[in-house]
């Protein structure tokens, strides 16, 4: 493409995928991503003010196909433990699914990920904030009995990060695994029921 006037962020992201799929993050550069779009250095600049900016406009783009399709389970319509039950499934399988169809990338997103905290941070607060709603509407149905469920979407998130936190990509092969996933979301359904008073 010569045409800088037609270049777009996506149409950069898109390319920047491509590089870091080819080169690692480590060695991927925004005059390899320029290249690929047949187009200054300067032109990528434009759109992304300096390398960083870029790796974390990738990684926000690569996480946010993990959330964005939680977001209709998080605010379905089923009950709160049903949809909670739901929501670990999906994230969890969403990991294993990308890991296992392009090892390489996953790995190479990782690492980027890991290079961009902004993205992750944001990344956790958004997965914390979609159990936190969860957790709310349980609390709202009397299905939950919960301080805060702020707190508690945090800790959800965090007691289950074997299933879907890529640190733990090498144990999601593991026979069992969706049984243990099973296993440990009803003792935290368990912990979040509410209990009859008196």
């Amino acid at each position: 493409m010569s045409d800088a006037t037609a270049l777009t962020a996506d149409r950069i992201l898109d390319s920047a995928e491509e590089v870091l799929r080819r080169y690692g993050p480590a060695k991927a550069t925004v005059l390899d991503v320029a290249r690929a779009l047949g187009v200054s250095h300067g032109s990528v600049y434009r759109h992304f003010a300096s390398k960083a900016a870029l790796r974390e406009a990738v990684a926000e783009r690569w996480l946010a196909r993990v959330s964005t399709p939680l977001i209709d389970v998080a605010t379905g319509p089923d009950p709160a433990p049903q949809r909670l039950r739901r929501w670990l499934a999906e994230l969890s399988g969403t990991k294993r699914r990308m890991a296992r169809e392009d090892p390489e990338l996953f790995d190479n997103f990782h690492q980027l990920a890991t290079l961009s905290e902004g993205a992750v941070a944001n990344h956790l607060e958004v997965l914390a904030g979609q159990l936190s709603l969860i957790v709310a509407d349980g609390v709202a149905a009397g299905e939950f009995t919960v301080p805060d469920p702020a707190v508690a979407g945090r800790a959800l998130l965090q007691a289950t990060a074997r299933f879907h936190h890529p640190s733990h990509r090498t144990e999601w092969s593991e026979p069992g695994l969706d049984d243990d996933l099973a296993a440990v979301v009803a003792l935290l359904l368990d912990g979040l029921r509410a209990r009859p008073t008196g």
